[in-house]
């Protein structure tokens, strides 16, 4: 079972992104399994851009100090 997103970590959601993309590249999709890759991909990067955004914020909030 997939785990929810907004439950992983930064490193588990890069995994399954390539996951993901090994399977785009190496497999027969049917058009409904390349729709729900792509549309898991999409949640995982945006994961990984908010997880990306904090840090960074985090870090210059540091830098302020």
């Amino acid at each position: 079972m997939k785990r929810k997103a907004k439950f992983m970590t930064y490193k588990e959601a890069i995994a399954e992104i390539e996951k993901i993309l090994k399977s785009l590249r190496e497999e027969q999709n049917s058009i409904d399994t390349l729709s729900e890759r792509v549309a898991r991909a999409t949640e995982l990067i945006a994961l990984c851009r908010e997880k990306l955004r904090k840090a960074e914020n985090d870090v210059n909030k540091v830098l302020e100090e």
